[in-house]
């Protein structure tokens, strides 16, 4: 990416897995970036890093970034990037694991409105949402209904922002990768070396012969904030190493 310095991005879920592997990219192209998410304190203290712990579940504290992103004077890229994973049959989701995904998609709409409005001022901006395959393709080995009505939630949202944005030259678009090697899994199986263990048995998942990593889709990502996909909003990429043109 070229002409960034000075450039200002917010990384919704930055301390972690793609958003910190995004988060990292565009520091080193000179952007200053804030990111937001619940556990800052691993991050390092970078040049041109910002943290801000908020748990954009929580609506209080939701409402008290929104109050901090009033105070910036540009924003110029929104990467929407945090992510709950907790693949459970349909017959046992807790009205508790629902709310978990309904709250994640309301700091979502809410954040990006605030900074919209931003970019609204300055008649240019671009977003990035990190949607998933799972919201356009069911796995009966992970079961995940509460996890792809959020993630369909997010991709059209997308669309619906591309469409209401065009006018103050703010594209939106999105990102839906199939299993990529990040933290969100640790959860799911119980730590990393188990998670690293597992993990392995869903390379010929994919065409392409092996899982993604968080910079396969940060590379994407960076590509569509750029004024080279300057022609491009309302786009869903199905960054997936070729799952849903065809699993294996």
């Amino acid at each position: 990416m070229k002409n960034d310095k000075n450039k200002t991005a917010i990384i919704i879920g930055g301390t972690s897995g793609i958003g910190l592997a995004t988060a990292k990219a565009l520091l080193s192209d000179g952007v200053i970036v804030h990111i937001v998410g619940r556990n800052i304190d691993k991050v390092e203290d970078l040049n041109n890093l910002i943290k801000h712990r908020v748990d954009i579940k929580d609506g209080d504290q939701v409402a008290k970034f929104i109050s901090d992103i009033e105070t910036l004077e540009s924003i110029d890229y929104l990467v929407n990037a945090s992510g709950i994973f907790l693949p459970k049959s349909f017959l046992e989701h807790t009205i508790e694991d629902y709310n978990s995904y309904l709250d994640l998609n309301r700091g979502f709409f809410f954040i990006t409105q605030a900074i919209a409005k931003k970019m609204k001022k300055a008649n240019e901006g671009s977003i990035v949402n990190v949607g998933s395959m799972w919201a356009k393709q069911a796995v009966k080995a992970t079961p995940s209904s509460a996890y792809s009505m959020q993630k369909a939630g997010l991709h059209s949202l997308t669309q619906h922002l591309a469409m209401e944005l065009a006018d103050f030259n703010i594209r939106v678009n999105a990102v839906s990768p199939a299993v990529v090697n990040t933290p969100v899994y640790h959860g799911v199986f119980g730590g990393r070396d188990e998670a690293e263990k597992a993990l392995e048995g869903f390379h010929t998942f994919h065409p392409i012969g092996r899982n993604g990593t968080p910079e396969d889709i940060t590379n994407s990502i960076l590509f569509l904030l750029s004024d080279k996909a300057s022609w491009i909003t309302g786009a869903i990429w199905d960054i997936d190493g070729g799952v849903m043109a065809g699993r294996n």
